[in-house]
């Protein structure tokens, strides 16, 4: 059994992933220092207490694991006193790809070369993040997903440079953390779940396109179909519980029929054109009040929190 981490964690970037992910290193007994470049303004402490007090409500956090996580973060304005010291330097900032390569390149300068350089980045490429370091060794991916203190799932992506060393510890890392990690052996855009993810939301959206259902019935079509098994079947095992066979049928039928655009659709273009920007206005594909909003932020919290209870 490998020793427990508990090494200094540098998150760069104070938002809901960079707290959320401070939260999981210090409630496993590391000194997390958040660096946000406006530290003054960041409610990172903030979330992180918001947070732990909604697991109070279920049984995954006590009132003495709060204060001593807490105490373990700090936040800071200076990037090398963030990193100084820091085992592993996780970025959460802005999914601008010259900005996170200006970052890492500076980190390469600050950092001992031991220190592992990981990005939350959940598509761009980790390759191209890294092109400017001169260790790229010790650069890999750790894609989060949000809520992170709630969601398992961690991707750990390697590069044709990272080193065994690195790729291996921060699984080894991540599952002390109590994450669930996994490998992914090659650096594409979008790794392993966005792809999917992804792939089935073209498929949703070109549905509304072409006037076959609407957004609500293509919601509800998955989240009472067959969104109710995937936390227990995933598509390869059912593939091969219907049937490889039966699988090979049904593709060979279907697949002429369903989208394959390689360019986003029309209706998503036309609804960011006309401001329809989904929560953030009250419109994108379906018409949102604030009580609606509210009601799916806190329901999917309040669903992840009874799930992780029940295990």
């Amino acid at each position: 059994m490998a020793k427990q981490f508990t090494g200094k964690v540098a998150i760069l970037g104070g938002g809901l992933m960079g707290s959320g992910i401070a939260q999981i290193f210090a409630s496993q007994g590391s000194d997390v220092a958040i660096y946000d470049v406006d530290w003054l303004g960041c409610h990172a402490s903030e979330n992180i207490v918001a947070n732990m007090t909604q697991m109070q409500r279920y049984g995954l956090m006590d009132a003495k694991k709060i204060r001593a996580t807490s105490d373990r973060v700090r936040l800071s304005g200076d990037l090398e006193e963030a990193v100084s010291d820091a085992e592993l330097v996780i970025e959460c900032i802005p999914e601008n790809l010259a900005l996170k390569q200006q970052l890492f390149a500076r980190l390469d300068t600050l950092c001992p070369v031991s220190t592992i350089l990981a990005s939350n980045t959940s598509v761009i490429s980790i390759t191209q993040i890294a092109q400017d370091v001169v260790h790229k060794e010790r650069v890999v991916g750790t894609h989060f997903w949000n809520p992170p203190f709630l969601i398992p799932l961690v991707e750990v992506i390697r590069t044709e440079w990272t080193s065994d060393r690195v790729f291996e510890g921060v699984y080894q890392i991540l599952q002390q953390a109590g994450k669930h990690p996994v490998r992914v052996k090659k650096d594409v855009p979008g790794f392993l779940v966005n792809r999917l993810q992804h792939a089935l939301w073209r498929e949703a959206i070109y549905l509304v396109e072409q006037g076959i259902a609407d957004a609500k019935t293509v919601d509800e079509g998955i989240r009472y179909g067959f969104g109710l098994r995937l936390p227990v079947l995933g598509p390869l095992e059912n593939a091969d519980m219907v049937g490889t066979d039966l699988t090979l049928a049904i593709h060979e039928y279907l697949f002429p029929y369903l989208n394959n655009a390689t360019t986003p659709s029309p209706l998503l273009r036309q609804c960011v054109e006309q401001k329809k920007l989904g929560f953030k206005s009250g419109e994108g594909f379906q018409r949102w009040n604030e009580s609606e909003i509210k009601a799916s932020r806190e329901g999917l919290v309040e669903y992840l929190l009874q799930v992780i209870a029940k295990h």
